[in-house]
């Protein structure tokens, strides 16, 4: 399983970004994929999940924090799962990472960085 994270950046408060997850080595489309965070001198923390796209498309998760302003999708054709960030704020600022919770391996995560 290899998990390759990318799109992270600096950005001011209020500003987007989206980060991508290219995912290798398992089928991606039959398993659920999760963000998770960690900011320094905290613990990794979930942010959010998307189950398995079915005939009643896929289902979505927020962590209280995120809710109303980040967006958890999948691209099975590509095997990515993105994270849009919306309306971010200094407290966003930490390394994320994606991860198929049925499986052990992190990737290298991105650094966000909220900043005026």
């Amino acid at each position: 399983v290899q998990l390759v994270e990318s799109g992270g950046g600096l950005v001011q408060p209020g500003g987007s970004l989206r980060l991508s997850c290219a995912a290798s080595g398992f089928t991606f489309s039959k398993y659920a994929m999760s963000w998770f965070r960690q900011a320094p001198g905290k613990d990794r923390e979930w942010v959010a999940q998307i189950t398995p796209i079915t005939s009643v498309g896929a289902i979505t998760n927020y962590a209280n924090s995120v809710k109303g302003r980040f967006t958890i999708s999948r691209d099975n054709a590509k095997n990515t799962v993105y994270l849009q960030m919306n309306s971010l704020k200094p407290e966003d600022t930490a390394v994320y990472y994606c991860k198929a919770p049925d499986y052990s391996a992190w990737g290298q995560g991105t650094q966000v960085t909220v900043s005026s």
